[in-house]
């Protein structure tokens, strides 16, 4: 474990793994550095995950929740560890777009794992505010219960109940206050200004999408592949036919990282 100190925040990172390449994994929002903590032995080479400011273990400022803040944490992290590949899912891929508008070179390789959001409206801000206010008012127990109360997900876990345990355990790590401020702030505004400046991002990308779901929705993976000249898009008709594959893609991210 380490900690990264920048301006306004301080990161926690775990370290898996040693060597080249060097790949920085940023996470969704709501989560931690553990969200892909059982992927990670599998892809080669050393492997960074961190909490970006307000999840998990990393440090909860007043404010600063914005793409543009999330991006600098991923550009800390990254630096600090001399990382040339970047995994991002949802907000973690996110937060790599908004870097890449900013330097298209940044990394010589990247893979999204439903991506989240573009340059298109927040659908599902309710929701997540909703989930915010829980965080505010209930102790963190309490909070989670009625987190997973929620009907939308009651309904995801009915079609595909092995998410209940798996979103259990992601919300064990939860900093509520920091999660909050984190949601208050990133569901009024989107990842990058325009998705035509992620065409100058040379980079080889591996997308990988799902239809149906409505926080992270197919189109995204699609609008990315069109206009990131070097893409590769996998979309699954579902969650089972996803969960099928992890191994398949779990290959396919070990070769394409190399």
């Amino acid at each position: 474990m380490a900690e990264i100190v920048t301006q306004d925040a301080t990161l926690h990172a775990e370290i898996d793994g040693d060597g080249e390449p060097v790949s920085v994994l940023a996470h969704g929002l709501t989560n931690s550095c553990h969200e892909l903590a059982q992927l990670t032995p599998f892809l080669p080479g050393k492997k960074v995950r961190f909490c970006f400011r307000g999840h998990g273990h990393s440090s909860v400022p007043d404010s600063g929740y914005r793409f543009s803040d999330f991006a600098g944490d991923l550009d800390a992290v990254a630096r600090e560890y001399d990382a040339t590949r970047a995994i991002g899912t949802s907000l973690g891929a996110g937060a790599i777009c908004n870097l890449l508008t900013r330097e298209p070179d940044r990394f010589e390789r990247l893979v999204f794992l439903l991506p989240a959001g573009l340059d298109l409206p927040f659908e599902l801000k309710d929701r997540f505010l909703e989930t915010a206010e829980i965080l505010e008012t209930k102790p963190k127990e309490e909070a989670i219960d009625a987190i997973m109360a929620n009907p939308d997900r009651i309904e995801e876990y009915t079609q595909a109940p092995w998410l209940r345990d798996l979103s259990r355990a992601m919300w064990e790590d939860v900093n509520p206050i920091g999660v909050a401020r984190a949601i208050r702030e990133i569901v009024e505004e989107y990842p990058v200004p325009d998705r035509e400046m992620l065409r100058a991002v040379n980079a080889p990308v591996f997308i990988i999408c799902m239809q149906g779901d409505p926080i992270h929705p197919a189109v995204i993976g699609e609008i990315l592949a069109d206009v990131m000249p070097n893409a590769e898009l996998r979309v699954f008709p579902g969650t089972d036919e996803l969960v099928d594959a992890i191994p398949e893609l779990i290959q396919r991210a070990n070769e394409f990282l190399v």
